[in-house]
């Protein structure tokens, strides 16, 4: 897999695969929320969020990886979360800040080497970034603050590797045999 961007500006090829991602990663989010509404509605409901939120952040360092482009990442995850919330997204609206908080970090794992690599790495760093901040966003928007540190700590640790399967090995497999097939 290539570690190196070619070119400079967005190819019309770019925006479509963009495009594909986000729609397929919207209609993954959509049915995503089944899983985490059954494990909320047992007495795991502290954990469902942070078992279940690497599949929620999927789009963006898929696109960031795929496209090899800055914006990628963030354009990735919110135009998913809109996809998402499009198709009647129990949380409404909220995709769209959601979509910008987890997009966000997705990016800021690329823009740590200024762009110039996308390899493990860089989704290493956008595991650790979307870990930090969306957990310091649900310590607001989900009322973490009300929990003791022992559950606090056994949260991040959950969350770390839920994103760091799913948005981190996952996306670099995915990414992988994208590239084998000769699609990027």
């Amino acid at each position: 897999m290539s570690n190196t961007n070619k070119t400079t500006g967005w190819q019309v090829q770019d925006v479509i695969y963009l495009a594909i991602i986000a729609l397929f990663f919207g209609v993954i989010y959509q049915l995503w929320s089944f899983p985490y509404t059954l494990i909320a509605a047992t007495p795991l409901k502290p954990f469902a969020n942070d078992l279940t939120i690497g599949v929620w952040v999927m789009a963006g360092p898929l696109a960031s990886l795929i496209i090899k482009k800055p914006g990628a990442g963030l354009l990735g995850e919110v135009i998913a979360a809109t996809v998402e919330m499009f198709l009647f997204s129990q949380w409404g609206v909220m995709n769209l800040i959601a979509g910008f908080i987890q997009g966000a970090p997705a990016e800021l794992g690329f823009t740590v080497t200024g762009y110039r690599t996308w390899s493990k790495r860089n989704l290493f760093f956008s595991s650790i970034f979307m870990t930090m901040i969306t957990f310091v966003w649900d310590l607001f928007q989900n009322g973490y603050l009300a929990y003791q540190l022992p559950l606090l700590i056994s949260l991040f640790i959950i969350r770390f590797l839920s994103i760091g399967f799913f948005a981190g090995v996952l996306v670099y497999l995915i990414a992988k045999m994208l590239h084998q097939a000769g699609l990027r």
